[in-house]
């Protein structure tokens, strides 16, 4: 069985279960990516308070999420070819239920590390199936409201991650992941008839692309596509991670304080998408990611420099937009990179997602060792990302240039 594309021909269907497909994609990347990865940072401060682990060990179970989310954005596919998209999600959102739940007894650093790690790969398998799971039997005139829908959940999981996490802990910290896995279920109980009955049928080359010619694509574009997605997690993972962290213990705050700023970076998270796809519309993906990289260029930055609650407050929602706003603004830049062909664009989102995965994942360990090598030093780890982004920059605008060059002896050795 084939995995579909994100353009085929859907078949037809109610109102009503167009919106029940967008609810269960909606209510599966919340899970997935907005609960199982994001609301581990708030949690980060009491675990260590609570002495379940070593502030070191801590840090590291969280860049276990990560590492699985490469594991699950690789295997996704396979899995959801051999055994159907339908049922491999909702098998995805059972094991982050169950996740969380094992979560909540920590037998040791080897079996919460685990526990982590299967919900990051069932992360990935969700962000790779779901939206080829809804859009193509979403009418053309309202996929670009299912994509917002599905993007929105990333968000609408980080805010609740912070407003969820700090009332779950007043209960105590085996309560939180309790309750969290009680929100997972309840989701996944609600949403499991809202998926389509059926995989939508992978269209053909030919029915995708009806200017009949493939689209001449540059290959140092769709190369520099792959770096700037990479330095894009490099980028994003410091506050994503330790932003919390910051706050409560960087600076002295307290984990109540914490957890208000994470709030922030989730009204950021809700925003993320439709803002960043006016800028892509109004712009153009090109320019509009280079204005968005630059201020989260300067935001990050911003981190390292200021102790000013208001200011970092400012910077947090601002921040807060990035890791959900990239996704469709990075899935325009893939469609202008290939016009007209959706087969070449499948496999360039494939890729470029593989390489957000691998250094996310990479980068969250690097930057644990980072932060316990330097004695804690939050400040260092912005700067790094900061400057990782900066780089990102550099790269959309340097690209262009090989590519013109690359064409032009293409051209000269033709006329030859």
């Amino acid at each position: 069985m084939s995995s579909p594309t994100l353009l085929d021909t859907p078949p037809a269907a109610s109102n009503a279960a167009i919106w029940r497909h967008i609810f269960a994609g909606l209510s599966a990347s919340l899970i997935g990516i907005g609960l199982a990865r994001f609301a581990y940072t708030p949690l980060i401060p009491s675990l260590i308070q609570a002495h379940w682990f070593s502030a070191s060990d801590v840090v590291y179970l969280g860049a276990a999420n990560l590492a699985g989310y490469l594991i699950g954005a690789l295997i996704g596919r396979p899995l959801g070819s051999r055994v159907s998209n339908v049922h491999t999600l909702r098998g995805m959102k059972v094991l982050i239920t169950l996740a969380f739940l094992a979560c909540a007894f920590p037998v040791s650093v080897g079996w919460f590390f685990a526990w982590r790690l299967l919900s990051g790969v069932a992360g990935g398998v969700i962000m790779v199936l779901v939206a080829a799971t809804v859009l193509p039997h979403v009418p053309g005139d309202r996929k670009g409201l299912a994509s917002g829908a599905v993007f929105l959940g990333l968000g609408l999981g980080i805010a609740a991650s912070g407003t969820i996490v700090p009332l779950l802990l007043e209960l105590g910290l085996r309560a939180a992941w309790i309750g969290l896995a009680v929100v997972s279920a309840v989701l996944t109980a609600a949403s499991w008839t809202g998926w389509p009955t059926k995989d939508a049928p992978t269209a053909k080359p030919a029915e995708v692309n009806a200017s009949g010619a493939a689209a001449v694509t540059s290959g140092v574009e769709t190369t520099a596509l792959y770096v700037e997605y990479a330095l894009m997690a490099i980028g994003l993972v410091p506050t994503m991670v330790f932003l919390v962290d910051f706050i409560a213990r960087g600076l002295g705050a307290g984990a109540h304080l914490g957890s208000l700023f994470w709030i922030l970076y989730g009204v950021g998270a809700i925003f993320g998408p439709p803002v960043y796809g006016v800028f892509a519309d109004r712009l153009g993906s090109r320019s509009a990611l280079r204005v968005l990289v630059l201020v989260q260029a300067i935001a990050v930055a911003g981190l390292a420099v200021s102790s000013s609650h208001v200011v970092i407050g400012l910077l947090t929602v601002v921040i807060g937009t990035f890791p959900p706003g990239i996704v469709p603004l990075m899935l325009a830049r893939v469609h202008e990179t290939a016009p007209g062909n959706a087969a070449r664009q499948n496999v360039i989102w494939s890729r470029v997602t593989t390489a957000f995965a691998a250094f996310q994942a990479l980068a969250g360990y690097s930057y644990s060792a980072i932060f316990n090598g330097s004695g804690g030093n939050h400040r260092l780890l912005f700067v790094i990302g900061a400057a990782a982004l900066a780089i990102t920059l550099g790269v959309d605008f340097i690209a262009p240039l090989f590519s013109r060059q690359s064409r032009g002896q293409g051209a000269q050795a033709d006329a030859r």
